[in-house]
């Protein structure tokens, strides 16, 4: 019997130099989409799909995000006196319970592998689920939701995946495809950014895996790959062979939250979705349209 995905890992630990300098004092993972961090946003795809432990990986002046998700016994109570029972819940939705929240350090900006290793002791022998909260998906079914129950199919490691331009391989981790039925693909081998005339697909991997425990074996070594970094990609190669594993082509779409047009494409898409402020939010873009 396959162990369930219950861990999640959020690598939030870099400096957000793109969004400088609104992110000079604020995490980048902080910035609203909406009302609501892009980082809940990750932590909410995250329970849906069964998550009970949730891994933060920080860095210096992120102490925003464990505040955040941290119970405020005194705003809650100016909020209930008040009777303003609908933020009350909204806060007290953020809230992560007690013992299932943990917080470790990345000192050094070595690269996403790096991170991922930092959150080797809580992680264990257990799979588990990594999100990069850069990554927002809008989707009917939560990304990750849709990936766990691939990964309760297929078992092994399942990473979430879209078709690029060829010209932008050399911006992502690219699998290499034995097999594919066009929902989920047989991974024979990963690339990091290679050039377009020699990426052996456009299937692009984004900030969404379900890794086995072994990765960080080799994460453990250290070896620099692309850009001089520890590469999450280059560990999860050495996985293929000895494991399953497969790309998931999920249903929704993906916005790129790390870069700026990104970031207000998908503050609209998720306005627009949202049945309390749809409407009116087309409303007020056609005066701009």
């Amino acid at each position: 019997m396959r162990k369930p995905v219950r861990k999640v890992v959020f690598p939030v630990a870099g400096l957000g130099t793109r969004f400088l300098p609104a992110t000079k004092a604020i995490p980048k993972e902080m910035l609203p989409l909406v009302d609501r961090p892009l980082l809940q946003h990750a932590v909410e795809e995250a329970r849906a799909a069964g998550i009970e432990d949730f891994v933060f990986v920080t860095g210096r002046s992120k102490r925003a995000i464990e505040d955040h998700f941290d119970a405020d016994t005194e705003l809650n109570r100016t909020l209930e006196e008040r009777g303003n029972t609908a933020a009350l819940d909204e806060v007290r939705h953020s809230e992560l319970a007690p013992g299932r929240c943990f917080y470790t350090r990345q000192q050094q900006p070595l690269g996403l592998g790096h991170a991922v290793w930092c959150a080797r002791a809580v992680i264990g022998n257990d799979p588990f689920a990594i999100i990069l909260p850069d990554d927002f998906v809008l989707a009917d079914k939560p990304c990750l939701k849709q990936m766990v129950e691939a990964y309760e199919e297929v078992g092994g490691n399942v990473v979430a995946v879209v078709d690029v331009p060829r010209e932008h391989t050399r911006r992502y981790g690219i699998l290499d495809v034995e097999k594919d039925d066009g929902r989920l693909a047989t991974v024979r081998g990963l690339v990091e950014k290679p050039k377009p005339e020699e990426a052996p697909s456009t299937l692009s991997i984004i900030g969404r895996y379900i890794l086995q425990p072994e990765v960080f074996d080799h994460l453990e070594k250290g070896q620099r790959g692309a850009g001089g970094e520890i590469q999450l990609t280059d560990g999860m190669a050495k996985l293929i062979g000895n494991q399953p594993f497969h790309g998931l082509r999920f249903e929704g779409t993906r916005y790129d939250c790390g870069d700026k047009i990104g970031f207000i494409e998908a503050t609209i898409a998720h306005a627009l979705s949202r049945p309390d402020m749809g409407d009116k939010v087309r409303d007020a873009l056609r005066k701009y349209l």
